[in-house]
């Protein structure tokens, strides 16, 4: 997948803070040696604080926490600075984004998600793209439309891409639209055309 990502995009999960277990450290520092690529390393965990340094060591470049991780996000947050990492941070659809405002200075990336989480495959819940479009207001009003990027994440299909676009996402994660594809470059290509 090396020629068609401008990333990769991990999804990290604890089984408590959504139901799965999925990448652990040891498997990112396995493949960070395939590749120069970026790796955003997405914490879908309850406590992120615990697992930031460990994953900046395997080889994260950019750690995402959940917005919803409010006892933890502060603490968690400066711990990927200290450690010399870009930090993000992640919505889902039932959040306030405008709670977005007081880590601005702080982050480099919001992602939206565009799906419940924990639940492969689902449709895109349209619901995400006036919440891309508010994060989109809201960076821009605090003047930091050209350092905060923001990402749509969940239920990206051929037809919702375009949507996400126009509603202001500048990053897909095209998941299984890329994965499933019989040709790679042209989808690639057709992605970063919208």
């Amino acid at each position: 997948m090396e020629p068609y990502a401008d990333l990769f995009h991990i999804d990290v999960a604890d089984g408590h803070f959504v139901p799965a277990l999925l990448f652990f450290p040891d498997a990112l520092a396995a493949i960070r040696a395939a590749t120069t690529k970026l790796f955003h390393v997405h914490l879908m965990v309850e406590r992120p604080e615990t697992l930031v340094e460990e994953f900046v060591q395997a080889g994260a470049d950019l750690v995402t926490l959940h917005l919803e991780n409010r006892g933890h996000l502060e603490s968690a947050l400066d711990r990927i600075s200290a450690v010399g990492a870009k930090a993000g941070i992640a919505i889902q659809l039932d959040t306030d984004v405008s709670e977005i405002v007081r880590y601005l200075d702080k982050i480099q990336i919001v992602v939206l998600m565009g799906t419940m989480l924990g639940i492969k495959g689902a449709s895109l819940d349209e619901r995400v793209l006036p919440k891309i479009e508010a994060v989109k207001r809201l960076v821009g009003q605090y003047g930091a439309s050209d350092r905060i990027k923001i990402s749509a994440d969940g239920g990206i299909r051929v037809e919702t891409v375009p949507k996400l676009r126009r509603a202001g996402a500048d990053i897909i994660t095209p998941g299984s639209l890329l994965c499933k594809s019989q040709d790679l470059q042209q989808t690639t290509t057709w992605i970063r055309s919208q």
